[in-house]
């Protein structure tokens, strides 16, 4: 048997760790390909003029998309494969699917104004992700650049899955679609930091009231889930801008940059000014 000596190891082992992030693991893409099926499924949808089945798509897509990147860390199957075509998955199913299902809805009789309001969302959703990928490492893991393309795909989705469970025609609401599909989109691509509720533990204790809360909110959902859906994801999407100005009127300065990432900002100023104020 061949022994590998100690200067080898660390070779052998970064092969190793190279073949592993190169490799393609069904399991995590199982959940990626599922979020890609629900966006393609909006779309569908909404060409057939069911919206409400479209909206319903998009939201499995999200539940969906939430599980592929914490099953691959847990298994220890990450790759980069996984990382790009969760990214493709994404820009359909938060970035395409979103705005057609908003156009074919509303949007359409506007005009040129309509699916030119369907095109900036789509392509602040594909800016967003490309930053968020640039960024990885360098913003700080608390805070989102931006509103996530999830949320934001989230507010125009449950946006027209509540107008159609109240029965409004897209024509009657066409300017206030217009103006909410532009709202989530520059969000999208803004500076404003969105908590990303990525530092809570949850293996930590809590006090009971916490789960009584989520009860309740899990049986809102159940009893009106396009409603408050809606409404959680809407006030997700003003509370950025809320803590912003908030912040900036006391004075304190906003900083989307990770604390150990200083010095190595300073090596691009131009980088770096995009991460502040």
């Amino acid at each position: 048997m061949r022994h590998t000596s100690d200067q080898e190891q660390p070779a052998t082992m970064s092969r190793r760790e190279q073949l592993r992030k190169k490799g393609i693991y069904l399991f995590p893409n199982l959940f990626t390909l599922a979020a890609l099926f629900g966006g393609f499924y909006a779309i569908v949808m909404a060409m057939n003029r069911q919206y409400d089945s479209a909206a319903v798509g998009i939201f499995c897509a999200m539940i969906l998309d939430g599980f592929d990147g914490r099953v691959a860390r847990m298994t220890g199957t990450a790759s980069e494969f996984g990382e790009q075509f969760d990214s493709l998955s994404d820009m359909v199913s938060f970035g395409a699917a979103p705005a057609l299902v908003m156009y074919e809805w509303a949007l359409r009789d506007l005009g040129k104004l309509g699916w030119i309001a369907a095109f900036v969302f789509c392509a602040c959703g594909a800016l967003r992700l490309a930053r968020f990928n640039a960024n990885i490492g360098v913003v700080d893991k608390r805070f989102f650049q931006g509103l996530p393309s999830p949320a934001a795909a989230a507010i125009v989705a449950g946006f027209v899955w509540m107008m159609t469970n109240m029965e409004f025609n897209g024509r009657q609401l066409s300017w206030l679609a217009f103006v909410l599909t532009l709202f989530a989109g520059l969000t999208m691509v803004s500076n404003i930091p969105f908590y990303s509720f990525k530092v809570i533990n949850l293996r930590k204790s809590v006090p009971f009231i916490v789960l009584v809360v989520i009860a309740l909110a899990l049986a809102l959902i159940a009893y009106k889930p396009a409603h408050v859906l809606f409404f959680v994801f809407m006030c997700y999407g003003v509370s950025g801008y809320v803590v912003y100005f908030w912040q900036r009127c006391h004075g304190k300065k906003v900083s989307l940059l990770k604390k150990d990432a200083g010095s190595k900002q300073n090596e691009d100023a131009d980088s770096e000014k995009n991460l502040h104020d």
